[in-house]
């Protein structure tokens, strides 16, 4: 039986689309997605626990529940901006954890708070490290001679020259506590 043109079908349920209503199940599912399994989810929302897993997935595919996509696309969207990372917030959220920190005596704290957000600006705190390999146990003494009069060389006059004459060993002394 061949459709006629522009005859819109008016038997059976009507199509579902993006701006379709939510179920009262369907709205229980949207809010708490994320918060268990899909699975739970949906017996939770109301729906059956044996065709749980089969729900959830309909509901999820925006093939078959637009508007149910659409949703968690907003509620997704509301979360993320209700808790998104920026410079802003950050530096605000640093300042009150310092501030209460300050007000409860916890001067650790607030000295920690305030470093960290001296470091988010990243320009008050320098970080520099140098990496070294190897060390000095791995040098033989012809090394490690070469390496002191290297570092003579480019210190110059700011290095005090300090040789043992001689190592006399002192009694063992016990320390009383």
């Amino acid at each position: 039986m061949a459709k006629e043109a522009g005859k819109v079908e008016t038997r059976g349920r009507p199509r579902v689309t993006e701006n379709s209503r939510l179920t009262g199940k369907q709205v229980k599912f949207a809010t708490r997605e994320g918060q268990d399994t899909l699975r739970n989810l949906a017996a939770e929302a109301g729906f059956s626990v044996k065709g749980a897993h089969t729900r959830a997935y309909e509901m999820l595919n925006p093939n078959k529940s637009p508007h149910i996509a659409k949703a968690l696309r907003e509620r997704r969207r509301e979360l993320a901006e209700k808790y998104e990372v920026n410079y802003s917030r950050h530096i605000r959220d640093l300042q009150r954890i310092r501030d209460e920190a300050l007000e409860a005596g916890a001067y650790s704290a607030a000295v920690q708070a305030e470093k960290a957000r001296g470091l988010a600006q990243g320009d008050i705190y320098v970080n520099k490290s140098e990496v070294r390999h190897g060390s000095i146990d791995q040098m033989s003494k012809e090394e490690v001679v070469k390496a002191l009069n290297e570092l003579k060389a480019q210190l110059g006059e700011k290095v005090i020259n300090v040789e043992a004459d001689g190592v006399e060993l002192l009694e063992d002394v016990k320390v009383q506590h």
